[in-house]
């Protein structure tokens, strides 16, 4: 399978966001990713359902809401209403997680479920099988433009092994710090969509940017 590409709208222009979401929707972007930040759970504040609303009128790639949120069981149908096509909820502050799958899954959305750096893959072997995708934080949740933590690969390669132990089809996911000399080995060691902010955003030619992100293999993967 070819791997996937998730712009983050946290590293695009939030004075033109029409603009950037019709530019995502005419590039080889996969998804539209968009961080949802309380302040409590990560030390930051980013956008909330007014801001989902708004994107999702303009979208014509499916919109990938990760909730960075203390109490994200209580925002599902809100975020579903908002238009959210997929959404994961952190297994950090998700004490009913099952409950919590089974109701995203229930209003026609993707489910996945996000950990952050130091939660290792193997608390998910009770839920890997009933979820979608898995969000492999790989760097702390709550700024965008931090450096990439290279034990995410390892990582990645653990939840492989136990997506097979668990029969389960939940695709991998990983974001944080990704750029065009990580990417060939985070597709190598099983990624199959990247969260990229920054250095899609923050170039000078997104689009192309885009395309040359899809474009890269495991082939050609050079040492972090």
């Amino acid at each position: 399978m070819n791997h996937c590409i998730a712009p983050s709208m946290l590293a695009s222009d939030f004075a033109n966001l029409q603009r950037e979401v019709e530019m995502l929707n005419e590039s080889r972007a996969d998804y539209i990713h968009l961080d949802i930040m309380d302040g409590n759970f990560v030390p930051n504040i980013s956008f909330g359902l007014p801001v989902v609303e708004a994107i999702k009128k303009h979208a014509k790639k499916p919109l990938d809401v990760h909730l960075m949120i203390s109490h994200p069981a209580q925002y599902i149908e809100p975020f579903y209403n908002a238009g959210a096509d997929i959404l994961n909820v952190h297994y950090e502050v998700s004490p009913h997680l099952h409950r919590s799958v089974q109701k995203i899954k229930s209003l026609g959305m993707q489910a996945g479920v996000t950990i952050n750096p130091h939660t290792p893959v193997q608390v998910l072997s009770e839920i890997l099988a009933n979820i979608d995708l898995v969000l492999i934080m790989s760097v702390n949740p709550g700024f965008g433009g931090q450096k990439f933590i290279p034990n995410t690969l390892r990582k990645i390669e653990s939840l492989g092994e136990l997506k097979k132990i668990t029969a389960s089809h939940a695709m991998i996911e990983v974001d944080g710090g990704i750029d065009e000399h990580n990417a060939p080995q985070l597709i190598e060691a099983g990624a199959e969509i990247l969260v990229m902010g920054s250095f899609i955003f923050k170039s000078k030619n997104p689009p192309e940017t885009i395309q040359r992100m899809k474009n890269i293999s495991s082939e050609q993967t050079t040492d972090l």
